[in-house]
């Protein structure tokens, strides 16, 4: 443990928060839960010892919670700190006091510091309890002569009059039930004979303080809910104490701390280079503040000690400061490689970038602005106008327009031109999410709920790769819920499962389609009385402002939701309606499509005469309503289903050449094909021509 520290009180704090508020309750609470992030280091204020010099009169430094909590209950005449946990039960820390009170926990044959049980013995909660009230009372009943363990009086001096002053943390208090919401009759047995223990506490005295002040049981837990509710909200003599996350401020001092120490680092490391030592990692004098801050503004939502941890796998990479926020980003995700920060990125979108326009027809201002956003992401411009960007997605495109248009296949696209493969793009059809509890699919259940240790689809597929693009396809069709968790991940790039694990979202390009706008949404009755507001033929530029006004009313208007339109921001992105020559150019390459799948799975050579060809262009591309998917589907119904049906019952397959001649409506409403079919070593008689 750390020399104690200058009390709290002043202006300028010197301890966190929670210890202030801990120290100065004393007097009236008897018990605490400190939840939240307990496993986080935290910043002391120092004061400088005179002997040292310099103009400082104060210094920062950074400890344990255990550290934080003494350093405040001894300057308040504590004697000594003792942890509870479940494996090794009672154990004291520290304290003047710590010999005596190790003795009356354990016994004379306690004479060191460790373990206070055997560790293959259980701890028994009922012995528990009966220590903890021990513990709370200061022993004051062991005021009367003490016996030995073969119970013979001791011979010991004068016995203490006076109660202990201590304190109890009761660590990983979330494992002592089994099922927080089903405990077993001696966990509600324990947990009850706490709540009464802290009613039933008087405050003591201690010989240097006229302070009366309780022995305060400190139970440490993740979250409120991790304890009995009952418990952590039965009796106004427990304080609930949350321990937040480090805010900027904090952030920027432990980053100012942690500089120090990886300039001292450098230069011990730049001295063993003469003798063939570590090589030097940082030459820069003095440190420069816009590393500092970089470095402090990469770390938002992470604790202190990830960020201490980062700074040392910085030196171990040979990182310089300058470079922290790389050593930021290796630990939260577990990857070295940032594709993102290499020329890969950029090669790859001028090397696709002809490749994506001819695969999404008929949309090049769709397109181009795709490639805008996409290119601002490979230069790490994203949010580059706000002053603190944070560690927002890489990119956010939002796809809207008519259906069959190509948003789908352009997201699609977008990962294999990006990341190289198409399976890079991982995607949610949000239909499946319209059920108000439907978020817990993509985060994970929460505790106590079913499927709760499977975690999240979204949050462990992003955590598997953290570099791909996330598709949320038909957005407007999930549930309100679904939605207000985007914002999170919109805002800081990163989100909290079920179990507590945060997921980075900073190296993802998402997603979002939807046709909002195209059709007007049923008002008052269910009917939608304008019908369609953007129609086919309509000037690209109208299309745009119609369809933009109606997302904004929908995000603003229907659902109450103008954070998540502010934060999609100019990322819109409108798709057109397709033109009588795109949609000719669809239907080749579908065409083409079927024709490829016949040649490689059964052999097959297709062929489409001339005649045959317009025909079913003809039909096909009829009404372009429903775009590209529109034709899949009527190709499906005039050339694959018939065409199946009429190879289904050839006896070989393999090395036939068929060629639709003529399409033509059958009686029963299907459509029929004129096929001329030759197998191999036959001759064709027919004419030549056709596709």
């Amino acid at each position: 443990m750390t020399e104690p520290v200058t009390s709290p009180g002043r202006d300028d704090r010197r301890l966190p928060a929670f210890a202030e508020e801990l120290v100065g309750t004393l007097s009236v609470q008897s018990q605490y839960v400190l939840h939240g992030s307990i496993r986080d280091i935290h910043l002391v204020r120092h004061d400088k010892d005179p002997d040292e010099g310099g103009p400082e009169t104060t210094y920062d430094d950074h400890h344990t919670l255990t550290e934080v909590l003494w350093n405040a209950l001894w300057q308040e005449g504590y004697e000594a700190l003792i942890r509870f946990d479940i494996a090794d039960g009672f154990t004291v820390v520290v304290g003047p006091a710590a010999q005596e009170v190790r003795e009356l926990l354990h016994g004379r044959d306690a004479a060191g510091p460790g373990r206070a049980r055997r560790a293959d013995t259980p701890v028994h909660l009922a012995d528990a309890e009966r220590t903890l009230r021990d513990i709370v009372t200061g022993w004051k009943q062991r005021g009367r002569q003490q016996k030995t363990p073969d119970g013979r009086p001791r011979t010991d001096p004068a016995p203490r009059q006076q109660p202990y002053r201590v304190a109890l943390l009761i660590d990983y208090a979330a494992r002592i039930p089994t099922d927080v919401t089903r405990l077993s009759d001696p966990e509600r047995d324990f947990f009850l004979n706490c709540l009464k223990l802290a009613e039933d506490a008087r405050p003591i005295s201690s010989p240097g303080s006229g302070r009366l002040l309780f022995n305060p049981v400190i139970w440490l837990a993740d979250g409120e809910r991790d304890l009995p509710t009952w418990l952590v909200a039965g009796s106004e003599r427990v304080r609930t104490i949350g321990i937040p996350l480090p805010d900027l401020g904090s952030r920027r001092r432990m980053a100012e701390l942690l500089a120090e120490e990886h300039t001292a680092a450098s230069a011990s490391a730049s001295e063993g280079e003469e003798d063939g030592g570590p090589v030097r990692l940082d030459k820069r004098q003095p440190l420069d503040e816009h590393d500092v801050d970089t470095f402090a503004r990469a770390t938002a939502g992470l604790t202190l000690r990830a960020m201490r941890e980062s700074a040392r796998m910085a030196l171990d990479r040979g990182l310089s400061f300058a470079e922290m926020r790389d050593a930021v980003r290796v630990y939260q995700l577990g990857v070295k490689d940032n594709p993102w920060q290499a020329d890969y990125i950029r090669k790859q979108i001028k090397k696709g970038e002809a490749d994506l326009r001819a695969r999404v027809k008929g949309q090049e201002k769709a397109v181009g602005k795709t490639l805008d956003i996409l290119k601002r992401a490979a230069l790490s411009l994203s949010g580059a106008q706000a002053s603190h960007p944070g560690s927002r997605p890489r990119g956010v495109l939002f796809f809207a327009g008519p259906t069959g248009t190509g948003k789908t296949e352009l997201a699609k696209s977008v990962a294999k031109l990006l990341f190289g493969t198409e399976d890079a793009c991982l995607r949610f059809d949000m239909s499946e999410f319209s059920a108000p509890h439907s978020v817990d699919r993509l985060l994970g259940a929460p505790p106590g709920y079913v499927g709760y240790e499977a975690g999240g689809e979204l949050t462990t597929a992003v955590r598997n790769d953290p570099f791909r693009v996330v598709l949320f396809d038909e957005i407007d069709k999930a549930d309100k819920g679904v939605l207000d968790k985007f914002l999170q991940v919109l805002e800081d790039g990163r989100l909290t499962d079920g179990q507590g694990v945060t997921t980075y979202f900073s190296e993802c390009v998402l997603i979002f389609t939807s046709n909002l706008g195209v059709r007007k949404r049923p008002g008052e009755g269910g009917r939608a009385p304008e019908g369609r507001v953007a129609e086919p033929g309509m000037p690209y530029h109208q299309l745009e402002e119609i369809i933009l006004a109606n997302v904004k009313e929908h995000f603003v208007e229907e659902i109450g939701r103008p954070e998540l339109m502010n934060r999609l921001g100019g990322n819109v992105v409108v798709f057109d309606y397709i033109d009588a020559k795109v949609a000719a150019e669809i239907f080749d390459s579908q065409v083409g499509n079927i024709q490829r799948v016949l040649r490689e799975e059964q052999g097959v050579h297709l062929r489409l005469s001339d005649e045959a060809h317009r025909a079913l262009s003809a039909y096909c591309t009829a009404d372009v309503d429903n775009g590209g998917r529109g034709i899949g589907m009527l190709l499906e119904t005039h050339l694959i289903n018939p065409l199946a049906r009429a190879l289904f019952d050839q006896e070989r397959l393999a090395g036939t050449a068929v060629t639709v001649t003529g399409v033509r409506p059958a009686g029963d409403g299907t459509v029929a094909l004129d096929l001329r079919v030759v197998h191999t070593g036959d001759t064709d008689p027919g004419p030549g021509g056709g596709r």
